[in-house]
């Protein structure tokens, strides 16, 4: 009787045991585990959003390479140039103008101008200039160069300069080279191609070593910063004072006009938008 007892009270402590292992206890749930197809597809939306925004440097969106004119591409501290060895002059010049560049605070150095080594002669030369009644008419200018003395130094190459008229070059260009450093500030950003232009005639020559004198100059500028847009100036090289929405072309305009190709890597669709239309008000 007592060895049944024993057995029964055993049997009793196992019983509770087990109930309180399992009483008040909720099932549970299997763990939100994200499957391999999920991660792979969250990878994917990230490629496409880092592919949405692309980034170009100057390098990208310089000019196409030209057909039946002489072309010797400079590379520079801040500017890229094309130049021609037959009219002593740049085909045209490129660069980033970006806010801080815009708002260096080194002072422009006297007596810079100095010929260009790189290029062969006969070249352009300061001598080239003195009493031709033309300025010597930056392309690159020294004012958004004041970020570095180098630089600015290259600025003052003579492969960087063009005959130009001096009211010209104190005046409405120099108004346009103010509102590019404006809006580089603004923007960001600008990327800015100019240059002269040569009509289909006989050039006058200054100097010794007959530097061209051109009919006119054009400057185009492009931001991609936010909504992008372009704008495009034709001055001729005369001494006219005029607001700056009279010297405004689109870019493709200055295109017909220069027979050059701006911006080459632009994606179609920006390049169309950008090239098509030009308003100096959404400046």
């Amino acid at each position: 009787m007592k060895r049944f007892f024993v057995i029964f009270l055993i049997l009793s402590l196992l019983a509770v045991i087990s109930n309180n292992r399992t009483v008040g206890e909720e099932p549970r749930e299997p763990e939100q585990v994200e499957s391999a197809q999920e991660i792979d597809d969250d990878d994917e939306e990230t490629d496409e959003e880092a592919t949405d925004d692309e980034y170009y440097t100057i390098e990208d969106l310089l000019p196409a390479p030209l057909e039946d004119t002489p072309e010797q591409i400079l590379s520079r501290t801040a500017y890229v140039a094309s130049y021609n060895e037959e009219t002593r002059l740049p085909n045209w010049v490129a660069w980033l103008l970006t806010a801080d560049h815009a708002q260096g605070t080194l002072k422009r150095p006297g007596r810079a101008y100095h010929e260009d080594d790189e290029v062969p002669k006969p070249r352009a030369t300061d001598a080239d200039y003195r009493g031709s009644g033309y300025d010597r008419g930056h392309m690159c200018p020294a004012g958004d160069n004041k970020w570095d003395a180098e630089a600015m130094y290259e600025t003052f190459l003579m492969t960087n300069m063009c005959p130009q008229n001096s009211r010209l070059n104190s005046g409405d260009w120099n108004e346009i080279e103010m509102a590019c450093r404006r809006w580089a500030v603004e923007y960001g950003e600008v990327f800015i191609v100019c240059g002269p232009i040569l009509f289909n005639q006989e050039h006058a020559t200054i100097g010794h070593n007959k530097v061209v004198v051109p009919e006119a100059f054009f400057k185009v500028v492009l931001c991609l910063n936010g909504e992008p847009k372009g704008i495009g100036f034709v001055c001729r090289n005369t001494d006219g004072n005029r607001k700056k929405d009279f010297y405004v072309n689109s870019i493709a305009q200055v295109e017909r006009i220069t027979g050059m190709s701006f911006f080459q890597n632009l994606d179609p669709e920006t390049a169309e938008q950008v090239k098509s239309h030009a308003d100096i008000n959404d400046w």
